[in-house]
């Protein structure tokens, strides 16, 4: 037994310094005849692969004990990402999910008789495993976003509730969403969110009223619009930062905010079971990612600009007539397309090596394409060939 797991440590280590000597581009896979074909992966940005300079900086990394605050490369990745958005201080989590429970946790601090105003469509309300009710033990009032991705004020003001009726929540944080995934990657400004903030920390101010951004993709939208993270979150209380879509890294996010609120978030982070010890090998490569891989985002964003005009010049139907601000591009098949919607996916990998995620929107017609660092121009034109031929 011992033999064999020094076997397997060796194959481990030897595929790591290939990996630390090559890096990664497109992604392969071997046939049965031994073949390579090319994987073009836009099911999301996620599925990225560590790049050949994260993976010498994660050898690299001085660590310490995170829980116990002494994890040198954590401390300078926190003090980093904080000074970058303008806020006092920020807490490593190892994922964005986490980061927002965090977040709704240390603001409504622990009171189960607390609201949170959020979006019918965001990450938070459908994705996230109804962490705000069934782990933080509050409440929620859903909003609808226009196709912009924004609330109207009139319906913030709406479902904003006191606690002097003992019929109702206490309002007591909103949460946005920059960019918005299900509305197609939609950059919010920072003059709307400084908007939000105004209306909870001026109108609601003797009420203790917060703005949370999830903000796993909150690079892409300061990118988009050619403006710091510091500005354009501004007018929110805290952030979460996801590093593990865009940015390119194996796992983790950030939340930042003021000093007592990531005081309490810490807390949530332990209570919830993400208290990691030498972390400092996963916040190596958040640092790297935050030095050197923003502003390639553009790079995708003008990819997936590129797909979605050569889908709507197909025939393809595109929200918001066909306008993309980051990454991401929802498209559904044209009337006069022979093929069913759920036979597009597989026919696309099979055919082209391409994958592309469905199921997207009232009656699943949508599918979603995301633009990431390991998809570059030959896979973009490998997307569209293959989109267009199967639906011709």
């Amino acid at each position: 037994m011992a033999m064999q797991l020094l076997s397997v440590a060796g194959k481990i280590n030897r595929n790591i310094l290939r990996r630390l000597n090559h890096g990664f581009t497109q992604s392969t896979i071997r046939s049965n005849h031994g073949s390579s074909k090319r994987i073009v992966d836009l099911r999301s940005d996620t599925v990225t692969q560590p790049t050949a300079a994260m993976l010498r900086a994660a050898t690299q990394a001085v660590t310490g004990d995170d829980v116990m605050g002494e994890d040198p490369t954590v401390n300078a990745l926190e003090a980093y990402a904080a000074d970058l958005f303008g806020k006092e201080r920020a807490l490593f989590v190892p994922t964005g999910t986490m980061g927002n429970l965090c977040a709704i946790m240390a603001h409504c601090q622990y009171n189960k008789s607390a609201e949170i105003i959020l979006g019918k469509k965001s990450h938070i309300n459908l994705y996230e495993g109804g962490g705000y009710a069934n782990l933080a033990g509050v409440s929620c009032k859903q909003i609808e976003e226009d196709e912009n991705g924004m609330f109207s004020m009139e319906d913030v003001i709406d479902a904003f509730q006191l606690d002097d009726d003992d019929h109702y929540a206490k309002s007591t944080l909103i949460c946005l969403e920059n960019t918005h995934n299900m509305l197609g990657g939609i950059a919010l400004s920072s003059s709307y969110i400084d908007a939000i903030g105004e209306l909870a920390h001026d109108e609601w101010k003797e009420h203790g009223m917060k703005v949370h951004i999830d903000g796993a993709r909150i690079f892409n939208a300061a990118v988009s619009q050619n403006i710091p993270p510091s500005v354009l979150c501004a007018g929110a209380d805290s952030v979460s930062i996801c590093l593990s879509k865009g940015l390119g890294t194996p796992m983790g996010s950030i939340l930042v905010g003021e000093t007592e609120f990531i005081r309490l978030a810490r807390r949530a982070r332990k209570r919830l079971g993400g208290g990691m010890r030498q972390a400092g090998v996963m916040a190596s490569m958040g640092m790297h990612a935050l030095s050197n891989h923003v502003d390639r985002l553009a790079d995708d964003h003008a990819r997936a600009k590129r797909l979605a005009m050569e889908l709507q010049n197909a025939g393809f139907w595109l929200p918001r007539g066909g306008k993309v601000d980051t990454n991401v591009v929802f498209f559904a098949l044209p009337e006069n397309c022979k093929l069913k919607k759920e036979e597009l996916p597989p026919l696309l990998y099979e055919k082209y090596g391409v994958k592309i995620a469905g199921g997207y929107s009232s009656g699943g017609r949508l599918f979603r394409l995301v633009t990431h660092m390991d998809v570059d121009d030959d896979g973009i034109s490998a997307t569209i060939e293959g989109i267009t031929s199967l639906c011709a």
